[in-house]
């Protein structure tokens, strides 16, 4: 293990990088995995990875996954900053139009794509 966090809603992710990395599952949506990440910077990790990562918007796909890193000391600021904006941007979006009833099919792809963005990224 290193020093890596990774807090996701997707079952993809926990079944695959979970020998490699901590990983954090939450059974709940895309916002509350934004959530814990601001929790986990308040704790002192910082984001190797964008809330808003890879080109679907935060109302289209109900999946997660964000990379942290354990720190010992300050909250950092910039961390803090890019989760806030990104919840409020989210929160804005679900707002307008929330995410679609996908069929599984459909679910299967956003799960592999943010499978393989997490993945690539770290």
């Amino acid at each position: 293990m290193n020093n890596t966090l990774i807090i996701s809603n997707n079952k993809l992710v926990k079944e695959n990088l979970s020998t490699d990395f901590e990983v954090i599952f939450v059974d709940g949506t895309l916002l509350e995995i934004m959530e814990r990440a601001r929790d986990m910077v308040h704790r002192g990790y910082i984001l190797l990875t964008h809330p808003l990562s890879g080109s679907i918007k935060p109302n289209q796909t109900p999946y997660k996954s964000i990379a942290l890193e354990k720190r010992t000391g300050k909250v950092d600021f910039d961390s803090l900053i890019i989760l806030e904006d990104s919840i409020s941007r989210t929160k804005s979006l679900l707002k307008n139009k929330p995410t679609p009833d996908w069929p599984e099919k459909y679910l299967e792809d956003f799960r592999l794509i943010d499978y393989d963005l997490i993945k690539n990224a770290l």
